[in-house]
């Protein structure tokens, strides 16, 4: 796969690995909490849920009313969403988070 963005080194592809090797929500909660902040992971939380409602069809209104997150954020998940490589779309559907 072709790296347009400049993040595809062999130190993502280790810390991919380590996400690929979880095999549990326990298991991810530890090594999410180990690696990542309160606010970096409730961030993510965050991207994850906007994105949910995005491709469900919400507003940008509602979106900040239930998740808290500002409209910049929203945006750029919504570019991801309509111009990236899928993603969003493919996780949350493969993970029934829909």
């Amino acid at each position: 796969m072709a790296d347009k963005n400049g993040t595809r080194n062999p130190h993502t592809d280790n810390l991919f690995k380590a996400i690929l090797a979880l095999e549990n929500i326990d298991e991810c909660y530890e090594f999410f909490e180990d690696l990542c902040t309160m606010k970096e992971l409730a961030d993510m939380a965050q991207r994850i849920q906007a994105a949910k409602m995005l491709l469900g069809g919400n507003t940008y209104e509602s979106i900040v009313k239930k998740v808290e997150i500002s409209t910049a954020t929203i945006s750029r998940i919504n570019r991801c969403i309509q111009y990236g490589s899928g993603g969003y779309d493919k996780i949350l559907t493969r993970a029934q988070i829909k």
